[in-house]
């Protein structure tokens, strides 16, 4: 017979008291609902507190701190949870109603998984886009997976290598054996203000297996003016910067110490381009001296742009990204035929 695992969502949350009613609507909708849903306000100044016991005492745990970051956040409410299992949840995202069910799904079918990620869309302006994260990872990056029932399946080894060049798991897609999460020392709070924080403990969580894999998306990542995810600059920057953080503090990160260096030193030349493309040309500049040896070919002459004065940066700029979309219209108009 197969045991019920009991399940404690935790909900950080900093000013989003309006995005926060339907992240809570969605949790509670589960059709196999949590034992507790804790949420964690983060010393809020939006009146969160308010509304989290005006709509939905009884039903919500509230508990209330002085500002301390997400990471802390999630940390406390590990430690407050009474499930075997921890689910969170981001104060902007939804849950599909099946969520939780699929999750209590993958434990039945391998009861000693340490943590399991979900699928996830992304969500603008209140619509679901069609394409989901798991079907932007490079070839080859699920191989190798136990298949177990369905859409659901588990990596038998750790998956740090594929982790540092493709990042698919998201916080709102996590669940966790609690024990265990508390055992390894929970969310990595050696990042704690950097951008994109949650980077470290899904690296941290890839050093164990069995790590389990819901293929359906059942998450929707909202896009919004609050939320940094959105910023594909500011996330590269900060996954570097993580990278760069945590790779001298654990052991299990030393075999893919050069290709660590590599990833870290691509995501800053994207982020180059990106800051070009908007004609950030502080970022440009302060970007460069991130890279070892400087920026070369293209992105060495981006910098140099950055450099010029202002009217000239300008006129260059337009000069190289037009140049830019002209070669990319006559390689498809060649490869079209």
């Amino acid at each position: 017979m197969a045991v019920h695992r009991s399940v404690s969502v935790v909900v950080p949350s900093y000013n989003r008291a309006q995005l926060l009613l339907l992240t809570l609507d969605a949790i509670l909708a589960q059709t196999s609902p949590a034992e507790e849903v804790i949420v964690v306000d983060d010393g809020s100044t939006d009146g969160t507190p308010d509304m989290v016991r005006q709509r939905f005492d009884g039903r919500v745990r509230l508990q209330v701190i002085p500002n301390s970051g997400d990471l802390a956040a999630r940390n406390l409410g590990t430690s407050l949870a009474a499930g075997d299992l921890v689910a969170f949840c981001d104060s902007d995202d939804l849950w599909e109603p099946g969520f939780l069910a699929a999750m209590r799904d993958l434990w039945r079918a391998e009861p000693a998984m340490r943590a399991g990620y979900a699928n996830f869309r992304i969500v603008r302006g209140g619509r679901w886009e069609a394409r989901d994260k798991f079907a932007d990872a490079p070839a080859g990056f699920w191989e190798g997976m136990r298949e177990l029932d369905g859409h659901l399946a588990a990596f038998d080894q750790p998956i740090l290598d594929r982790l540092i060049r493709f990042q698919p798991f998201f916080p709102s897609c996590l669940v966790a054996d609690r024990r265990f999460l508390l055992e390894i020392g929970g969310w990595d709070e050696s990042v704690a203000r950097m951008v994109g924080t949650d980077f470290a403990t899904t690296l941290r969580l890839a050093e164990h297996a069995p790590l389990g894999v819901v293929r359906r998306p059942l998450v929707g990542i909202r896009k919004h003016d609050g939320n940094f995810s959105a910023d594909v600059q500011r996330m590269n920057l900060g996954d570097a910067a993580i990278l760069e953080r945590i790779l001298p503090q654990r052991p299990a990160l030393a075999p893919f110490a050069a290709e660590i260096r590599a990833s870290i030193a691509r995501r800053r030349r994207d982020a180059l381009d990106t800051a070009f493309a908007r004609r950030d040309f502080r970022a440009v500049r302060e970007i460069d001296t991130m890279l070892p040896g400087g920026a070369r070919g293209a992105q060495r002459a981006k910098a140099l742009v950055a450099r010029l004065p202002g009217p000239l940066s300008g006129l260059a700029s337009r000069a190289m990204l037009g140049l830019g979309s002209l070669r990319a219209a006559t390689r498809g108009r060649s490869s079209t035929g």
